[in-house]
């Protein structure tokens, strides 16, 4: 066993080494960009008014473009919040620029007692889904993160879910304070956004796969799938996400460093969109050959997105490892590509100053490994002393981009480059460059 994990370790360390010098292998999952680039042009900055601490959703209802940033529910670290709220507005800058008073709270459903059914922790809406099948095109799904503990999801026997209070992890607000586990879900409205009805969690992990004291120093979760990010390819929802839970039953005399790492980084799963009126269970997610894991099983990370483990890369129970998280995905008009956005955590907490970006060239996710084919991430923007979060293109004000449509799902050459900048005392959530979009043969 311990020659193997030696072995093991070495061959990590020797594709790190050629990594660096930037040998590419000659193997399917090694993909790198050969066709686009992305080139930062430098603006005024343009400040978004409102709480933000996710990924922008937002969909366009008819003539009226609709944005549903922030957070809402139970939390017992930070306290029941009311941030999660809507603007409206005939075009994506008239939006971007309200007020935070401008802002609308839309109906929630109420969190249940602990130990009840139904919602539980707190919600962040991460994506929309526009029903196509709804002619009046006022049915959304919303994707969210949920953040639970063991106070407002105790553990039930009787399911398996639910977290037990033991060896609990340090949460952000200091030792005294527990972490989260996240898990991602679905809410639906009929009335474009204003009122929402909860159909229930669709990717979570459960106790076992928790990863505890004494080795989850990383300040940030005790597990779980979150940060996610959807699109539509053919007749799925195909979910990007955080992968924070350990790749099998986490044990701490047998825990391994180079195993966990192995399980996480951005996964993927899906869902037909036929199963999201009741998506309970429906998910599955990327088994290695294919989308045939179950939703609350191990699933395997992309991998081309990992950071090997002798450049720095490591699980997320680190305080010391690196790994990419927070997708943004979109379909890109111009280049013909899915484009993948996303942070980079070098410290405890998700800290880290830098955002990259990867490619995926095959329109068609759904055929054979195309879902996994993603560029080795390149590095887009640093800002050394600065942690930055949540990276997402934005439409901008053309009208080309209005007659299209365009969303963060979906945009042209141009975009606006939006990131939440967390730098001494504050935290904006801001733009401060446009995104050209070119393609490699382009002069």
């Amino acid at each position: 066993m311990k020659v193997s994990k030696v072995l093991l370790l070495a061959a990590f360390s020797i594709t790190a080494i050629l990594f660096s010098f930037g040998f590419v292998f000659n193997k399917p999952d090694a993909y790198v960009n050969d066709s686009a680039k992305a080139v930062l042009v430098p603006t005024e900055k343009f400040y978004f008014n409102s709480f933000v601490d996710c990924n922008m959703a937002e969909a366009w209802i008819g003539d009226t473009f609709r944005i549903f940033p922030g957070k809402y529910g139970e939390d017992p670290l930070w306290g029941y919040a009311h941030d999660l709220k809507y603007a409206s507005g005939l075009s994506v800058d008239e939006v971007f620029r309200k007020k935070s008073t401008e802002f609308i709270e839309p109906k929630m459903p109420e969190n249940a007692q602990p130990g009840t059914p139904g919602l539980h922790g707190a919600v962040w809406f991460e994506t929309l889904y526009k029903d196509i099948n709804d002619k009046n095109g006022r049915t959304l799904f919303a994707l969210y993160h949920n953040e639970n503990y063991p106070s407002t999801l105790p553990y039930d026997s009787s399911t398996g879910k639910g977290y037990i209070d033991e060896n609990w992890p340090q949460g952000l607000k200091g030792p005294s304070t527990k972490t989260a586990v996240c898990r991602i879900g679905i809410m639906k409205s009929k009335d474009g956004g204003k009122s929402w009805v909860n159909k229930g969690i669709i990717l979570e992990d459960y106790q076992p796969r928790l990863i505890l004291r004494p080795h989850n120093t990383g300040i940030n979760f005790a597990g779980g799938v979150g940060d996610p990010s959807a699109i539509v390819s053919g007749k799925y929802l195909y979910i990007f996400y955080g992968e924070y839970g350990y790749p099998g039953k986490y044990n701490s005399a047998s825990y391994d460093t180079a195993f966990e790492w192995s399980g996480q980084c951005i996964s993927i799963a899906r869902i037909s969109l036929s199963d999201l009126n009741n998506p309970v269970g429906k998910a599955k997610r990327w088994n290695g050959s294919g989308f045939y894991a179950s939703s609350d099983s191990v699933g395997v990370p992309v991998s081309t997105i990992q950071i090997p483990l002798g450049a720095g890369g490591g699980p997320a129970s680190s305080p010391t490892a690196k790994y990419f998280w927070g997708p943004s995905v979109s379909w890109n008009t111009y280049l013909h590509c899915w484009v993948m956005l996303m942070a980079k955590a070098e410290g405890p907490s998700w800290k880290g100053s830098s955002i990259y970006i990867s490619y995926n060239k095959n329109a068609d996710l759904g055929y054979y490994d195309n879902s996994q084919k993603w560029s080795v991430p390149e590095l887009l923007l640093s800002k050394p002393g600065h942690t930055l979060w949540y990276p997402s293109l934005q439409p901008i004000n053309s009208n080309e981009d209005k007659a299209n449509k365009y969303t963060s799902l979906k945009l042209g050459q141009k975009a606006r480059l939006f990131f939440k900048d967390m730098h001494g005392d504050k935290s904006d959530y801001l733009s401060e460059y446009i995104i050209e979009f070119k393609k490699r043969s382009d002069k």
